[in-house]
């Protein structure tokens, strides 16, 4: 089940709100973590039991490791949790990469298993183990309530695809919240923000993108291509960060606050800034739980470089199970690199647009690695880009001009400029100011809503590229 869908938005969501907004104090908790359950399995009735077991795991070893605080088997439980957490992940997403690489490197033709990815199961691994280490290092107290745990874990919001939360954001909010009118106003204007993102933007930009990505790389010109790569730049945007607003506009009409995960990354003006902008709570994660136990930036140049490799190359393989994620990944750890080493002090005196440009440029590269999922066609489609197939075609021009209100659109949503009229207008003294910006706040969220639905009714093409993942 997907945001973006009649069954979520006219079934479940009204029928679960009403169910949660009726129930008093503690009955909400299970009231979330039934409905959480219910919408997890109506896609994978199955993995509930995988995603229970890794609850119940992180559950006793919590509590392993609280009773035994201070001594040395309380390591062992940490340990437990994140052995069993790293092999449930690797054998559901992996198995079959690491069968390939056997087969060959010996020659022998072992089957594959080709197991469906349980859907969410990146997001969900990451939280349970935050909390276990958390636990261990003292800065989450233990839970108690299975109940509780539960809720944290199977979060229905954030659960498919983030933003990763960590239980000591929301274990405050996890006993007597009290969502008011005005937090659940707050949650529907950003839900709806969401859903525009998504379906208005995303989905219409992604047919452009699937449109090229079926087409002949060798004979494909410079303009399509780079037209294309476009394309998917902004597809997988407004469909992760549409989500990430859906999810955190949900929390908030449940009475949570999740932590943003996007902050207009294409304005970045080197390739670190930009990281610090997208699925910050992913960055955030590996920066807490892995490149600073490793050592960080704290044992000199060497060691820190190995850092940002290891880091990275674990990020483009939480990523998937393929080979293309892990160059992408490897190639962001390049450029940090080299942004660490002179880059970032020569970006930092050019101005401020030219770093963007490369920015731009280097994402774009990177989302080529990330979208096609064979060398052959990486390295076809990159010759593409450098004009092998020619400059222009006809078929650019006709693509580029039916698609350019769209595209002008999407940049501009991309940017603060909209989010920074919203704010000079409620800011604004003057009562044509604040006139404009009382309508734009009920009417604009309502007009996208509505648009959106019929977006829905109407389309074909709603994919949602995280599911993946």
């Amino acid at each position: 089940m997907v945001f973006s869908s009649v069954l979520f938005l006219f079934r479940f969501l009204p029928i679960f709100m009403i169910c949660y907004y009726l129930a008093p104090g503690r009955v909400k908790n299970f009231i979330l973590f039934l409905g959480s359950l219910v919408f997890y399995a109506w896609g994978e009735p199955v993995y509930v039991l995988l995603m229970l077991f890794s609850t119940l795991v992180d559950y006793c070893n919590g509590r392993l490791i609280e009773a035994n605080r201070g001594k040395a088997r309380a390591k062992v439980f940490l340990i437990s949790s994140i052995v069993i957490n790293l092999l449930v992940l690797c054998f559901f997403k992996y198995a079959d990469l690491l069968v390939q690489a056997v087969n060959t490197l010996t020659g022998t033709g072992i089957p594959l298993l080709h197991l469906p990815l349980p859907i969410g199961i990146s997001f969900y691994t990451f939280q349970t183990m935050s909390y276990t280490i958390d636990v261990y290092r003292g800065e989450a107290k233990v839970q108690k309530s299975i109940l509780d745990f539960g809720v944290f874990v199977t979060m229905f919001p954030q659960l498919i695809a983030g933003p990763i939360v960590k239980y000591r954001d929301v274990e405050d909010r996890l006993h007597g919240r009290r969502p008011d009118i005005l937090q659940i106003s707050r949650g529907c204007r950003r839900f709806c923000v969401g859903l525009a993102k998504k379906v208005l933007l995303a989905n219409n930009i992604g047919q452009l993108w699937a449109e090229i990505s079926a087409m002949n790389f060798l004979e494909m010109s410079m303009l399509t291509a780079w037209l294309g790569v476009t394309a998917f730049a902004f597809q997988i945007y407004f469909d992760f960060s549409g989500y990430s607003d859906m999810a955190i506009g949900l929390g908030e009409m449940l009475g949570f606050h999740f932590p943003e995960n996007f902050n207009h990354p294409y304005i970045s003006a080197s390739v670190t800034e930009f990281w610090r902008r997208w699925h910050i709570s992913l960055g955030s994660w590996f920066r807490e739980y892995v490149y600073i136990p490793l050592g960080g930036n704290r044992k000199g140049r060497p060691r820190q470089i190995l850092n940002i490799l290891i880091v990275w190359m674990l990020t483009g393989i939480w990523h998937g199970a393929g080979w293309n994620f892990l160059l992408w990944g490897l190639w962001f750890a390049v450029l940090l690199v080299l942004e660490k080493l002179f880059l970032g002090k020569l970006l930092s005196w050019l101005p401020r647009g030219i770093g963007i440009l490369y920015t731009l440029f280097a994402v774009w590269l990177g989302w080529v690695l990330f979208s096609l999922d064979s060398p052959e066609n990486i390295l076809r489609f990159a010759g593409a880009m450098a004009g092998c197939g020619g400059v222009w075609d006809q078929k650019a021009l006709f693509l580029g001009s039916e698609h350019m209100v769209l595209l002008c659109v999407a940049a501009l949503a991309a940017t603060p400029l909209p989010e920074g009229l919203a704010k000079r207008l409620e800011k604004s003294t003057t009562g044509m100011g604040m006139a404009l910006y009382r309508l734009g706040e009920k009417v604009i969220p309502t007009a996208l809503l509505l648009l959106s639905i019929a977006g829905i009714v109407e389309a074909s093409y709603n994919p949602f590229l995280y599911f993946r993942f």
